[in-house]
């Protein structure tokens, strides 16, 4: 399965004509999710608070969550209080909606919802049902806005900001909508949200765009917590761990550091077992801050490390920003 998806995903990004035979299954992809969002659109509720979605119009990672990491801190320099909303993709909790402890376990809330607690302190309840989500938050915190992390799609959920993330080094990719291409909606979609960012540096271009880089910042040692500039920690050779949406990019990162990287993907929210990380070497173990959460409590002696990174927003980023939330009446 994972090679067919990495089959997909190559055609997807690249040019490739066998997709064409898709195409049929495409169109039928489009009818049903354009039906679907008139039906929830005729039952949307709509909260009493203002409501931000961080979400993307394609499958895989585009660096939504340090997105949402540095908007939280914006937000609070602004004076408000604003809590988090997740599906909390890969959770198994047996009951919903769930406010999540840092202390829970990524089997339980998912290994996104962990990490943005740990990063912002920030209320965060997961539900597959967004509205449900969001209620359960203003009913058991006393938040004053919302962010989702993702749910650009779930439009049962009335929301007042639409920000639309990009990996600028991807961009759309080939265009066309799920199985076809990468899109969950067409790129027209972009036109209609209230602000599209563009992830790093690429080829892919958008008028209006605002950008936003992914700095790395510090190591952080996953047996005890401490954390080191990246200047205190000199590594040559390491083994990168990454089961994200987009591994590539977090050993690009690494590479850019001037480390040379025994690359080890994942898919996107694994589950990893002691043996994943295990190497019969010794080598430090450089590993995305979302691994991080699965593996703190396995990943014991001193050569675990995550990268961690920030997001640096554009000032005309957080100007738009402030400027859309003072048109809104509540």
């Amino acid at each position: 399965m994972q090679r067919v998806v990495a089959a997909l995903q190559k055609a997807w990004y690249s040019p490739s004509r066998w997709v064409w035979i898709l195409w049929p299954f495409e169109r039928l992809f489009y009818y049903l999710a354009k039906r679907r969002r008139n039906k929830q659109q005729q039952q949307c509720w709509h909260a009493p608070v203002p409501v931000i979605v961080v979400g993307n119009i394609q499958v895989g990672g585009t660096g939504k969550s340090p997105l949402v990491v540095a908007l939280i801190e914006h937000l609070r320099s602004r004076g408000y209080r604003p809590g988090i909303i997740s599906r909390g993709y890969g959770a198994q909790s047996k009951t919903y909606p769930l406010l999540v402890n840092p202390q829970m376990p990524p089997s339980q809330c998912g290994d996104e919802p962990i990490m943005l607690v740990k990063r912002t302190g920030a209320p965060l309840v997961i539900d597959p049902d967004r509205v449900a989500a969001c209620q359960y938050l203003l009913e058991q915190t006393d938040c004053n806005l919302i962010i989702s992390d993702d749910g650009l799609q779930h439009y049962r959920m009335g929301r007042d900001i639409e920000i639309a993330v990009i990996d600028a080094s991807r961009g759309v990719g080939n265009g066309h909508c799920l199985p076809m291409g990468p899109l969950r909606e067409p790129p027209s979609r972009l036109a209609e949200v209230d602000m599209v960012v563009l992830n790093g540096q690429g080829d892919f271009q958008l008028f209006g765009a605002f950008h936003m880089q992914l700095q790395a910042s510090e190591w952080v040692r996953l047996s005890d917590g401490k954390a080191f500039p990246l200047h205190e920690r000199v590594f040559s050779k390491v083994h990168g761990i990454a089961g994200i949406g987009h591994p590539d990019r977090f050993f690009s990162t690494l590479t850019h550091l001037g480390l040379q990287v025994v690359e080890h993907s994942f898919p996107d929210h694994y589950a990893y077992a002691p043996a994943d990380i295990a190497f019969d070497d010794s080598l430090p173990v450089i590993m995305t801050e979302k691994d991080a959460v699965k593996c703190r409590t396995f990943a014991c002696d001193e050569r675990y490390y995550y990268l961690k990174v920030e997001a640096l927003l554009a000032h005309e980023l957080t100007e738009q920003l402030d400027s859309l939330l003072k048109r809104i009446d509540k």
